[in-house]
């Protein structure tokens, strides 16, 4: 454990990590991002090209780490541009309506379609599942399932985690597991680069 403790703050002097949040429109991005930076509810319109935040995580093992979120719109007419903002990031966030059962194909074959850029080969992804508080929404397991993540290149690591943005419930659990793989992934392209 000590030598993790270690590794985690030598990231921490390190600069801050690039993250951009992915996802089909109304899947809550633009809400999970606001909910990190201001911890409560911000009332967001459709995200018509980006935004932008710097944001020091305040909770779990990532507290105190400072992160560059890019949240990209995911309306259709948007989603080329996610090639160019997910180039060279250390981990790419994709949200997901939990209740939106009807684009779940759409929303999968998005995901596939980003993680298979020879850029973002390997590049660690969290899936959020939001709106789990909500009746219809379904289950985590089913939504790992109907994206398909175990199909996704061997090389990428994931973590899916169910969350509601409006209350924030999971998403620092979720930020936690992002930048374990994250600090993870840095080791072995260091290790990699040592032989």
């Amino acid at each position: 454990f000590l030598k993790m403790g270690n590794s985690f703050s030598n990231i921490s002097a390190f600069q801050s990590l690039h993250i951009v949040m992915l996802g089909l429109d109304s899947a809550g991005k633009t809400t999970v991002l606001y909910r990190l930076k201001f911890n409560e509810f911000v009332n967001t319109v459709p995200t018509i090209g980006f935004n932008t935040e710097k944001i020091k995580l305040s909770n779990g093992t990532a507290k105190g780490i400072s992160c560059h979120f890019w949240d990209v719109g995911g309306q259709e007419k948007l989603r080329p541009l996610w090639k160019s903002y997910s180039r060279c990031t250390d981990g790419i966030i994709y949200v997901v309506d939990s209740v939106d059962v009807d684009r779940l194909e759409e929303a999968k074959t998005e995901l596939h379609k980003v993680t298979k850029f020879a850029e973002n080969q390997g590049t660690p992804l969290l899936v959020i599942a939001n709106k789990q508080d909500l009746p219809k929404s379904l289950p985590v397991a089913d939504i790992e399932k109907q994206l398909a993540l175990h199909e996704l290149t061997p090389a990428t690591t994931y973590h899916i985690q169910p969350a509601c943005a409006i209350i924030g419930e999971g998403l620092h659990e979720g930020m936690d597991k992002l930048y374990e793989m994250i600090v993870k992934r840095r080791k072995s392209l260091k290790q990699k680069k040592k032989r």
